[in-house]
């Protein structure tokens, strides 16, 4: 899920703090949030043992997504504090309660879909990412930031051979986003795709359209966000600091799909001019503001315009197969599990190249 950055400023946020007066290693150690804009502490916690169709997971990766700043922040409802955050979660299964299958030792992901209820009506339809009780890791139970974490077994996503935890961690929000938009979108060979923003989302958005065969075309702000689109493959940039998006697009062609990942609502609503007829808008980002629309020009011109979530655990388990077959990565940087206030401060400056990612 990506979303609009905190409105205050980094330095506002003083993050993490750290509880003293322990020499040894505790059994576990988590980072929490003690309440609405306190500073993270990490500190020992109880080695929970998982119950009856949950596992225990050793994190070996947590990807830090603009969402758990917000969680943090007290932005988003329903955040009891204190609590862990973190929705994007590799390692592997170290307990598994009565009534599972997973076993010790097996390499799982978690993303933003925690677990189900599997009783509502979209659950009833399959359509288990729109669940009306859905649970997400760091909001509906304690998340990633932490050497363990307990979860649905449902949640998991099997980790293939040949990606690290370190990459697979970003694929359970970040990567499954970017993946299902585009295999939602409907785009076909001969059309123009468009991704709006290069960051967490977005970068991954890009290298999916290009290893798709898709003739693609990234829309960013600034020579160095122009730069790394390129070299992530990018068939044609468009600056829009330096150049009318609209008319680049349209001297394209126009684009039949726009993968929208930028968290801003303005920056959406500036290349809708850009898009060919009977396009399809895939919203991926979210803003606070709302997002304005020509009617005419979306009657006139037969768009769509589609607010897409993440995905199921079966989504990112595609999106990882797919990655290993093509080669695409997330940009990741590691830091470590204590240094969670730096990567907050990074991500939060947008300096993050392009996913930051804890480790334990």
């Amino acid at each position: 899920m990506s979303v609009i950055p905190l409105p205050a400023a980094p330095a506002e946020l003083p993050f993490l703090g750290r509880v003293s007066g322990r020499a040894a290693a505790p059994p576990r150690r988590v980072v929490r949030a003690p309440r609405q804009g306190a500073r993270l502490e990490i500190c020992p916690a109880e080695l929970v043992e998982p119950g009856r169709g949950q596992v225990r997971i050793a994190v070996e990766a947590a990807g830090i997504c603009n969402t758990d700043a917000m969680f943090a922040a007290g932005l988003i409802p329903g955040v009891a504090f204190p609590f862990v955050p973190g929705h994007e979660i590799a390692g592997r299964v170290d307990a598994a309660g009565e009534g599972t299958t997973a076993g010790v030792g097996d390499r799982v992901a978690v993303g933003w879909f925690g677990g189900s209820c599997g009783v509502c009506l979209p659950c009833r339809r399959g359509d288990l990412i729109t669940c009306r009780a859905l649970k997400v890791p760091g909001w509906s139970y304690p998340g990633g930031y932490a050497s363990h974490v307990v979860v649905p077994q449902e949640a998991l996503a099997a980790i293939p051979d040949g990606m690290s935890a370190e990459h697979a961690a970003p694929m359970g929000c970040a990567g499954v986003t970017a993946f299902n938009a585009l295999r939602r979108s409907g785009a076909r060979p001969g059309e123009l795709v468009a991704v709006l923003g290069l960051g967490g989302v977005g970068h991954l958005a890009l290298q999916f359209a290009v290893h798709s065969g898709l003739d693609t075309v990234a829309v960013v702000r600034g020579s160095q966000k122009a730069r790394l689109a390129k070299d992530l493959g990018a068939h044609h940039v468009v600056d829009a600091s330096a150049a009318d998006p609209v008319q680049a697009l349209q001297a394209l062609g126009g684009a039949d799909v726009v993968l929208a990942t930028a968290a801003s609502a303005p920056a959406m609503s500036a290349v809708l001019g850009g898009l060919a007829p009977r396009a399809r808008f895939m919203v991926v980002g979210v803003d606070s503001e709302p997002l304005a629309i020509d009617t005419m020009l979306l009657v006139a011109e037969g768009h769509t315009v589609i607010g897409h979530p993440a995905g199921t655990a079966a989504d990112t388990e595609a999106a990882m197969e797919f990655c290993v077959r093509t080669g695409v990565r997330p940009w990741v940087e590691p830091v470590p599990l204590d240094r969670a206030a730096d990567a907050f401060t990074k991500m939060l400056a947008g300096a993050a190249r392009f996913r930051m990612v804890l480790i334990p």
